[in-house]
């Protein structure tokens, strides 16, 4: 069987978390003939942790992990940072839904974050790691509704919270904007660019890292083959990781079951002493809208603050100049609303970034054909669901048992999307109605 890999990943934008960091060394990209016993195809979150934990597991093996650009440019390095512990559900009115799965969810939210926090404590990765929990703020009166909900849900769950009213927002994020907040002390911040970078380059010894080196078909057989530009590689066992881009599979049952769709940052210059007296409020801090489909918020000690939202469902996976333009208007609105004492501060970088969804939240977490194993589709949860994919995957191809694995395997499969154009005529008008619905959330 042979997989075309039409769709690669592209510029999108330029991301502030990214192009903050110190220059790299020249990339290694894959020439000539390759020979692996594992191969990792994307090394975003999940495609690091699966070929880490394989070197972990079997330090004898060699493992090729392979990506078509720079370990940190691609949606791994162009989230708002949340390691986020509690429900995320981006599809439910306040992100917790049916009990027992909430449950599974933070079970696998922690081990990722447990892991995580071990490698970066260990290598001491520069990656401005905070455990200081998250915000979610509410602005409407739907907004404080669903705030309630949430809240409500974390007392079924036996989680903490703290509620904040309008004066205790405004004392954390210098801006009355939010007439009601909420804390919760789990979510671990970091700069996702330097994580990822800080990652790929603690990586153990017997993995090779192929960089600028994109995939353009699949070969499955025994080995399977990797096509590049400049070669291939042959390795036994493959293990997909390549998320939004994997929708193009369809010999692996994917394509028609997992949706890539596009979210923005922008990130702001650095604001002078000066602006930063004004604004007043904690050094650092990082919000989520009430609403899923309002605006993420973060502010960093370095004195910039990144503003997230605005959706488009993009299915060759690729922000293009126009969508670009359309997000930075909306986010120089959303930051204008909620900064209007900085009105002259710009918005120096603006980017998208690709999350893989499924209409019913599911995963096709596991093995999809003799010796290819997928740990795509997180479902807006890149950071730790990545993680603790690609760590599952690992020890699930190599036949170890536990109760994180039986969770990831007894999760639901994505299920199948109806043709086009029909399916983008209605993820597109679904998202834009939610957005519509957010109201001043967004």
């Amino acid at each position: 069987m042979r997989l075309k890999c039409k769709h690669l990943p592209q510029g999108d934008g330029r991301c502030g978390w990214y192009e903050m960091l110190p220059p790299l060394p020249p990339a290694t990209p894959l020439k000539g003939e390759v020979k692996a016993d594992w191969v990792v195809l994307g090394a975003g979150l999940a495609g690091l942790a699966a070929a880490r934990r394989l070197a972990e597991l079997c330090p004898d093996a060699s493992i090729a992990l392979v990506d078509a650009r720079r370990v940190g440019f691609g949606s791994a390095g162009r989230n708002s940072g949340f390691m986020i512990d509690l429900p995320h559900d981006l599809n439910s009115h306040d992100y917790t839904g049916d009990r027992n799965r909430d449950l599974q969810q933070i079970c696998l939210n922690r081990g990722a974050i447990d892991y995580m926090r071990e490698i970066v404590q260990r290598h001491a990765i520069d990656c401005d790691w905070r455990e200081q929990g998250k915000l979610h703020g509410a602005v409407e009166d739907h907004g404080i509704r669903a705030l309630e909900a949430f809240a409500k849900g974390l007392s079924g769950l036996g989680e903490p919270y703290r509620v904040l009213d309008a004066e205790e927002m405004r004392a954390i994020t210098g801006t009355g904007f939010y007439r009601s907040g909420l804390h919760t002390p789990g979510c671990v911040l970091v700069q996702p660019a330097a994580l990822v970078r800080g990652l790929g380059a603690t990586l153990p010894e017997n993995v090779r890292l192929f960089e600028d080196t994109p995939v353009h078909e699949i070969r499955l057989g025994r080995p399977h083959e990797l096509v590049t530009d400049r070669g291939r590689i042959a390795a036994p066992r493959l293990i997909l990781a390549n998320n939004a881009y994997a929708a193009q599979f369809g010999g692996l049952g994917l394509k028609g079951r997992i949706l890539p769709v596009y979210t923005y940052g922008s990130l702001t210059r650095q604001l002078s002493p000066e602006e930063l007296a004004t604004l007043g409020g904690e050094e650092n801090w990082g919000l989520i809208p009430a609403d899923p489909m309002g605006t993420t918020v973060r502010r960093m000690a370095s004195g910039r603050i990144c503003i997230r939202n605005a959706f488009t469902y993009n299915p060759r996976v690729a922000a293009s100049a126009g969508h670009l333009t359309q997000a930075l208007a909306v986010h120089r609105r959303s930051f204008e609303r909620r900064f209007p004492m900085l009105s002259d501060v710009g918005l120096e970088y603006t980017w998208g970034g690709a999350l893989c969804v499924s209409r019913n939240g599911g995963t096709p977490f596991g093995e999809l054909a003799p010796g290819v194993f997928s740990a795509v589709c997180q479902n807006g949860l890149g950071l730790t669901r990545g993680t603790i994919a690609g760590k599952l995957i690992a020890e699930h191809a190599l036949g170890e048992e536990s109760e994180l694995l039986d969770i990831m395997l007894n999760q639901p499969k994505p299920v199948a999307n109806p043709p086009e154009p029909l399916l983008g005529i209605g993820v597109r008008s679904t998202l834009a109605w939610k957005e519509w619905k957010a109201g001043t959330e967004r």
